[in-house]
């Protein structure tokens, strides 16, 4: 069944009640997380709650998006693990509910069926959907991801986990130097409502603002400053032009640490058979468009 405009957006869908009272709470305990660190002020604290922030978002761009969602490159199982790990710790749902939203966004982008479309407003599409009950979404085959077990297991297991790695361990970490409840609270919750907000923005700001470089036909758009807060996933009118190429940024100079992440773990054998268009099919694509 395709879904149809009378069921998405704001007041047009279930509101999930759990849903949005995690979402409120965990914004609570991230600001907590900020008066935490500038009243009683760690280095230790604050340098886990960046490397947190490294991990998780790296495990969202170049792991849920650019590996399990658009299958760009192939991995090595202690990289899918890692991925998956920090992914749970994003609190952005299983690998494969991620991934099965994702590939209906990129198959029906600005249409009724899109589960986060623009067209139903900035807001909805950046959080709005979130704590809002899905319509029912045509089929999108994920039989890839369910026949991976490490993607199974994550699926099975994904509260633990996602509690393990973002509650257990930052605390375990911050009892060594004393500060377990901050490391919690800031490598915990700053972290995640953080690295919420900069994956939000790829489905919010870069379908309202920013270049249409390659391709005029849809909402995605290219955004350099998007790039910077999200592991270079800003350029996203490149990718909805070219989704399984495990780059977004293409030029030397575009951030892109996710990009340069699946690069040189290729030099060391953890990833293989990286996805990148002919530079001659980019360029017409470009062409086309100026």
């Amino acid at each position: 069944m395709t879904a149809t405009a009378a069921t998405n957006g704001w007041g047009k869908s279930q509101l999930v009640w759990s849903s949005l009272i995690f979402i409120i709470v965990a914004h609570i305990l991230a600001i907590a997380g900020i008066v935490h660190i500038v009243t009683d002020f760690s280095w230790w604290t604050l340098g886990l709650g960046f490397l947190w922030y490294l991990f998780s978002g790296l495990s969202i761009t170049a792991g849920y998006h650019r590996l399990f969602s658009h299958k760009s490159y192939e991995a090595h199982a202690l990289v899918k693990l890692f991925f998956l790990a920090f992914g749970a710790a994003c609190a952005q749902n299983t690998a494969l509910k991620w991934c099965a939203d994702h590939r209906v966004h990129h198959k029906f982008a600005d249409q009724d069926s899109d589960p986060y479309s623009v067209r139903d407003g900035f807001w909805w599409a950046h959080i709005g959907w979130v704590f809002h009950k899905g319509c029912e979404r045509p089929h999108v085959s994920c039989s890839d991801l369910e026949a991976d077990p490490l993607v199974q297991w994550q699926a099975k297991h994904y509260i633990a986990i996602a509690l393990f790695v973002a509650v257990v361990i930052p605390g375990a970490l911050g009892f060594f130097w004393d500060d377990a409840l901050g490391a919690i609270l800031f490598a915990g919750f700053t972290r995640l409502v953080w690295t919420w907000h900069a994956t939000f923005s790829i489905n919010s700001v870069t379908h309202r603002f920013g270049k249409k470089t390659y391709c005029k036909n849809e909402s995605g758009m290219d955004s350099g400053l998007v790039a910077l807060l999200t592991m270079g996933e800003g350029y996203h009118n490149f990718h909805h032009r070219f989704q399984t190429d495990y780059r977004n940024g293409i030029k030397w100079y575009h951030y892109d640490p996710s990009k340069w992440l699946v690069f040189m773990m290729s030099k060391i054998g953890l990833t293989r058979k990286l996805v990148r268009v002919p530079q001659k099919v980019i360029d017409n694509a470009r062409a086309e468009v100026s």
